[in-house]
């Protein structure tokens, strides 16, 4: 009989809601209760494939917020698969170190929670004898600045060795580190499978050993965007791995580019909106698709479009309420506005001066500087994630100070273009 389990990781069950954008009571209710929502589904396709075990690679919780009510939650859903009778195994990762569940709750008998030292553990022997060996690794503090992986055993001789592990690797943009390694380092070691976790995209990084990062199965905000899964694994009788992505996500965010380049008026600029978000929607299986719209491209609908953001909003909302689960979490506008100007009348002085600010003054080494201090100052009112988030570094906040700098000017320069915002459309 082949062994087949579930691999997972970094579910962050009941994370609280990241983004500011989501002004929309009805979404926001959605991505809160999109993480439990991911679990349920995880589990009803360890029950529909007929798995043998569910791996998690760590990160169940979302750190010290998680609460009772996530608690008994998570363990109605285990016990789901205990009276199917699938295993669980899992880790620790760095957020749920955090959680005082982590200490508290008492997991289902099917549930096995690696501890610091990786001892193997029988799951399973197969159809030519051979038995199936998984070794895991939990970590008791938010951080882990060394390898974990000299803590491990060595394989287990003549058997099929399964290894999980929370780590971010060589290092990873937008991640910690934590418990740094390699792929090469994790192929010497001589397990067949690593399940690993902590990096919320998917990657497999190796096929002999099979290393696999399964990503989050549900994302939270923008910045997690595109489809999310699991990763369904069978190992033949002969110790041959078969693997293959899974979707979970109910909800999966989307940045969106639509060029209004060739839009003279309203209704063709809603034209456009309405044929992108349409086609957008038509190729996106999830549930419920979000989206973060840009507008970008030349037309003189620029200046209007920035005059009256409020409404625009409520133009391409009600546009994609119209398509069954389809939402708008922002709208920004990266369209500029086309010259006006002709050799009788001379050059549109808003034009004039808009070329004036964007070529001497927002590239002058004193408005850097200004600029620079009052972006410091604001984020320094933040909670902390959210300006790790915002500007996690330098580098970060160099480039958030610029952007803000050009969406301001251009927001004022609109206004100082005139004209009735209603009378326009």
């Amino acid at each position: 009989m082949p062994f087949r389990f579930v691999h997972t990781a970094d579910l962050h069950l009941d994370s609280p809601l990241r983004s500011l954008a989501l002004k929309n009571p009805e979404l926001a209710d959605l991505v809160r209760g999109a993480t439990r929502t991911a679990l349920a589904r995880i589990v009803d396709l360890c029950l529909a494939e007929n798995v043998d075990a569910l791996l998690i690679a760590g990160d169940l919780y979302d750190g010290s917020q998680t609460s009772m009510n996530t608690a008994l939650y998570l363990s109605g859903e285990l016990r789901r698969l205990e009276a199917a009778g699938i295993g669980v195994f899992l880790i620790r990762g760095n957020h749920d170190s955090q959680s005082a569940m982590t200490r508290e709750l008492t997991f289902p008998a099917n549930v096995h929670v690696f501890a610091g030292r990786a001892k193997p553990v029988l799951a399973k022997a197969l159809g030519d004898g051979r038995s199936v060996h998984i070794h895991g690794i939990s970590f008791a503090n938010p951080h882990a600045p060394d390898s974990l992986l000299p803590s491990f055993h060595p394989p287990v001789a003549d058997a099929v060795n399964i290894g999980l592990l929370h780590t971010s690797l060589a290092g990873t943009p937008g991640h910690d580190p934590y418990a740094p390694t390699s792929v090469a380092e994790l192929s010497r070691h001589g397990f067949d499978y690593w399940a690993l976790g902590h990096v919320h995209l998917r990657q497999v990084h190796a096929e002999a050993p099979l290393i696999v990062m399964p990503g989050m199965p549900q994302g939270r905000d923008i910045n997690e965007a595109g489809p999310k899964g699991v990763t369904l694994v069978t190992v033949d009788d002969d110790g041959t791995f078969v693997h293959r992505e899974h979707p979970i996500g109910q909800a999966v965010f989307e940045r969106l580019a639509i060029d209004l380049t060739g839009a003279q008026d309203w209704r063709q600029m809603l034209e456009k909106v309405g044929d992108a978000l349409a086609s957008l929607r038509n190729e996106a299986a999830a549930d419920h698709l979000i989206l973060r719209i840009a507008l970008t491209g030349t037309t003189p609908l620029a200046w209007k479009l920035r005059r009256d953001p409020d409404f625009l909003l409520a133009e391409i909302t009600n546009l994609a309420a119209g398509l069954n689960g389809c939402w708008v979490e922002k709208i920004d506008i990266a369209c500029r506005g086309v010259e006006t100007g002709t050799a009788l009348t001379g050059p549109d002085p808003v034009e004039e001066l808009a070329d004036l600010i964007r070529t001497e003054v927002l590239a002058s080494h004193a408005f850097r500087l200004e600029a620079a201090a009052l972006v410091d100052e604001l984020l320094l009112q933040l909670p902390r994630e959210l300006r790790d988030s915002l500007a996690g570094d330098e580098q970060a906040a160099g480039v958030l100070t610029q952007a803000l700098a050009l969406a301001g000017s251009d927001d004022v320069l609109a206004y100082l273009h005139g004209g009735d915002a209603e009378t326009d459309r």
